[in-house]
């Protein structure tokens, strides 16, 4: 049966275009940075599991404490010609972290560490 849910990226978006070839290290990119509360962030995954065959990524993402994420969600990512994608709202004011698991439960959370942003709240001084 096709997926008929409308996707937010396609093969022309510029935007993931120029983040995959920007090859960051662990396949994993986000834009705009630094991000900024109350706006939407784009996440790309082209890592550990979708060279593993993966058929299906989550971002798993929280904020605050790295050691204590609040807010957690699991979202599944779209997968694009670029890797997986995901765009996020930015709702809370600390840190943005995530890792990422596929349909069958294994994990890529960079080796313990996961990923972590600090939000900033956008206004200059």
């Amino acid at each position: 049966m096709p997926d008929h849910r409308r996707s937010n990226f396609n093969t022309k978006d510029e935007r993931l275009l120029s983040m995959r070839e920007a090859d960051y290290p662990g396949g994993v990119v986000v834009d705009p940075t630094p991000i900024t509360l109350d706006e939407e962030v784009t996440v790309l995954y082209y890592g550990l599991l979708p060279n593993s065959g993966a058929d299906e990524v989550y971002l798993h993402y929280g904020y605050g404490d790295a050691e204590n994420w609040q807010q957690v969600n699991s979202v599944r990512m779209e997968k694009t010609s670029r890797g997986f994608a995901k765009k996020v709202k930015i709702d809370h004011p600390s840190r943005f972290n995530f890792c990422f698991k596929d349909s069958a439960n294994n994990w890529d959370n960079n080796n313990g560490f996961n990923w972590s942003y600090e939000v900033h709240n956008g206004e200059i001084y």
